[in-house]
């Protein structure tokens, strides 16, 4: 099931970043300015294909996203999301996108990658597949993906619902390859946790939404920055797929967060970028509260290798034999 030498490759990509931190693909939030401010910050940054409205405007991004960090200094690989779910229209529009600009990373969600994985090695690509259980995760690992992106408990828009540290333990027992963990980390000390954990890198969308770069709109940034984990909640109403949503967003949209409707139907066909609920109804995750204001990636993914520094020089001095009685 491992292909050894690509999963070196996807390895060696993460363990290049500044930190082992990966901007998260977010729907309507993340565009070309997001990825290339974070990938000149020195983590990778990624955006979902929807989130360009046509093929087109894709084509657009990804050139701009190719020519600003072609002439950049040492910058982190940067990713592009693409869903594989049956009913997502674009799919080989979005894929002939990426095979002209060949970003280093596709990540798949929503779906099974199988499809699409010997396409992206065909110039060298690194897939990760997005995935919530170990089931799907033994899936992707078969159609020979390159690392496994595990969505646990309090991730922002569509969630898993295991823990992160039986996740990647179970994950760990019969995977030697790269695995990302994403699920409600928002500082560098939860970024540090995660390799503690045995995961090569972390997942942080949240995060990054107060942000000058995110696409959405002022006040959206403005609930994230006033939220707290008690203002999350957990629905597959919206979209037919559990996803972790903005208390308030949806008040302001007319539902009651404590009496949610039945589960959806799940259609990225009807249900793209232009569908008004998906810009009326927030999304976000469980680590909300670590975000105090309006602010620049940059400045975050400073931030973020600090706190990363101070958690490592912190258990360095716990572990010390003169601390441990």
């Amino acid at each position: 099931m491992i292909r050894e030498g690509v999963m070196n490759q996807a390895q060696k990509l993460l363990a290049g970043l500044k930190i082992p931190a990966l901007q998260a693909p977010m729907f309507l939030i993340s565009g070309p300015e997001m990825v290339i401010n974070a990938c000149k910050s020195g983590i990778v940054g990624s955006f979902p294909t929807p989130n360009a409205r046509t093929p087109e405007i894709l084509d657009q991004w990804m050139a701009e996203i190719t020519e600003q960090l072609s002439s950049a200094q040492n910058p982190a690989p940067w990713a592009v999301n693409l869903i594989v779910h049956p009913s997502y229209p674009r799919l080989e529009a979005d894929l002939q996108v990426i095979l002209k600009y060949k970003p280093p990373i596709v990540i798949t969600a929503l779906g099974s990658p199988k499809n699409v994985v010997e396409a992206i090695h065909s110039y060298g690509g690194v897939v990760l597949a997005d995935v919530v259980n170990t089931t799907y995760a033994k899936k992707a690992a078969s159609a020979g993906v390159d690392g496994l992106v595990l969505i646990s408990a309090g991730a922002g828009g569509h969630t898993g619902y295991l823990s992160p540290f039986v996740f990647v333990n179970e994950v760990r027992q019969w995977w030697d390859g790269a695995i990302v963990l994403g699920g409600g980390i928002s500082t560098g000390k939860n970024v540090f946790a995660a390799r503690a954990m045995g995961a090569d890198a972390a997942y942080l969308g949240t995060r990054f939404i107060p942000t000058k770069e995110a696409l959405c709109v002022d006040e959206y940034k403005q609930m994230i920055v006033e939220a707290s984990s008690d203002d999350i909640v957990t629905s597959d109403a919206i979209t037919g797929v559990k996803a972790n949503w903005l208390r308030q967003s949806l008040l302001n949209a007319g539902l009651d967060p404590d009496n949610m409707t039945a589960k959806g139907k799940i259609d990225f066909a009807s249900n793209g970028a232009d569908n008004k609920r998906w810009k009326d109804i927030w999304a976000a995750g469980q680590g909300v509260s670590a975000s105090e204001s309006v602010s620049d990636v940059s400045s975050i993914v400073n931030l973020l290798a600090r706190e990363y520094v101070s958690a490592a020089s912190e258990l360095t001095q716990t572990l010390k034999p003169g601390n441990r009685e």
